[in-house]
């Protein structure tokens, strides 16, 4: 197979918070505090600066529930109930199956949460399928973020929204008694992150559980299946080799989970709508900013991240 090239990027944006050795768009983002780390996967806050009229196309694919809070930009989505629109406001966004086209219009600032698998349902009784794809105002799920937009400055720093987001967070999850997420799927999650080719029937027998009650916390907790949520995490690793926002010391790793170039390129366009190559031809800035996201969360998890230390993909100050 053939090596990564330097992917495209869109020159009308001017990140507000850095970019990647290839000048690829970064956010900010960490792990939470510890004591919501049963919940929250990470915090994230990105910042781009574009002319007024300038119109973005790009997509996102997150394999988990995300509450994203708009602080400025006007936006629209193709999503499971048709399309819909807004501008500031709190949203949770499902877990995706597939790509979900996404424009913005101008510059944008966004904050948010990415949920746990299992943590909408621990919190709310609510099951993940009943949100993939699809976008809904947070309060309709229960979750009453729409408060955080008076607690967050636009023009303030963005470390200090994140902390704002915990301290939210926090007394939410304080005051409904939140029951952590069960850990099978914690552990199915885990996989994902660290061997997204290993067997699911393995992985049930492994966990003493039938892969039909698997298949239904599956479901509940991630929204797809078992064998869906693996390839899509196969599929969102290679997606992040592909835009430079990925440790290349795995790149070989990474290529070799698909069986041949025609296998890779078939699961590939199934997610993202396009093939590998396009992936790397045509500018993807928010779907590189979700990539990078997630991949620092997950080197952080194997504990790859050294505290203080740049990323393998940031280009140097």
């Amino acid at each position: 197979m053939a090596r990564r090239r330097k992917p495209a990027i869109d020159p009308a944006l001017a990140p507000r918070l850095g970019v990647s050795r290839d000048g690829q768009p970064l956010s900010l983002n960490r792990l939470p505090a510890p004591d919501l780390a049963p919940w929250i996967g990470w915090l994230y806050a990105t910042s781009v600066e574009a002319p007024p009229d300038y119109e973005l196309n790009c997509s996102l694919l997150s394999d988990t529930a995300m509450i994203r809070i708009q602080l400025e930009g006007n936006w629209s989505a193709q999503t499971r109930d048709g399309h819909i629109s807004g501008t500031t406001g709190a949203l949770y966004f499902g877990p995706q199956s597939k790509a979900m086209p996404i424009t913005v219009r101008g510059s944008f600032t966004s904050v948010g949460i990415a949920l746990k698998p299992g943590t909408g349902h621990s919190v709310t009784g609510l099951p993940a399928a009943d949100f993939v794809d699809r976008i809904v105002p947070c309060e309709e799920v229960g979750l009453p973020v729409g408060a955080a937009l008076g607690a967050l400055d636009p023009t303030g720093a963005p470390e200090d929204w994140l902390k704002a987001l915990e301290t939210i967070a926090r007394a939410f999850l304080c005051g409904a008694k939140a029951k952590e997420p069960n850990a099978i799927s914690a552990r199915l999650e885990w996989l994902a992150l660290t061997d997204p080719s290993a067997s699911v029937a393995d992985f049930a027998e492994e966990n003493g559980i039938s892969l039909r009650q698997l298949e239904r916390n599956c479901r509940r907790d991630f929204g797809v299946t078992p064998k869906q949520v693996l390839r899509r995490a196969r599929a969102l690793d290679m997606a992040s080799s592909l835009r430079g926002v990925s440790d290349m010391a795995e790149e070989d790793e990474m290529i070799l989970r698909y069986y041949d170039q025609s296998h890779m390129t078939h699961e590939f366009s199934r997610l993202f709508g396009m093939t590998p190559r396009q992936f790397v031809e045509t500018p993807q800035p928010l779907m590189t900013l979700a990539l990078e996201s997630r991949q620092s969360r997950r080197l952080a998890l194997l504990e790859r991240l050294t505290p203080g230390k740049p990323r393998p993909w940031q280009k140097a100050d």
